[in-house]
């Protein structure tokens, strides 16, 4: 395994034992800080957040949130919209409203993908 690997192993580890609270106060945050008109996926907002394993816990706050995050601004990897029926049309909804564009079922990644400075580290 290389030096990095372990380090990342390590901090993976280490976080584990940080309050389930404290994580989830992690990615409410990555998630606000996604600009209006732009979008981020599940993995992506994890990772912000400084846990890199953890996309389907980001879609557990964002199910529990509601509209006190901007949850629209979230989605599955290549642009997928991976809720499903009503939930999936009112979250296309908003991000057009946004300006956010599409390729068929897919947003356009390459125009509307937030780019966060990850943790790294420290």
């Amino acid at each position: 395994m290389e030096p990095g690997n372990t380090r990342l192993k390590r901090r993976v580890l280490r976080d584990g034992l940080r309050t389930d609270e404290a994580r989830a106060e992690a990615i409410r945050r990555a998630v606000r800080s996604i600009p209006r008109g732009r979008v981020s996926t599940y993995g992506e907002v994890a990772a912000a957040a400084g846990y890199p394993l953890h996309h389907r816990l980001v879609a557990r706050i964002l199910g529990k949130a509601g509209d006190a995050l901007p949850w629209q601004r979230v989605v599955g990897a290549g642009g997928q919209i991976k809720l499903r029926a009503e939930a999936a049309f009112e979250q296309r909804l908003r991000l057009e409203m946004e300006g956010v564009s599409f390729r068929g079922a897919r947003v356009d990644m390459t125009r509307h993908r937030h780019g966060f400075e990850l943790w790294q580290e420290g």
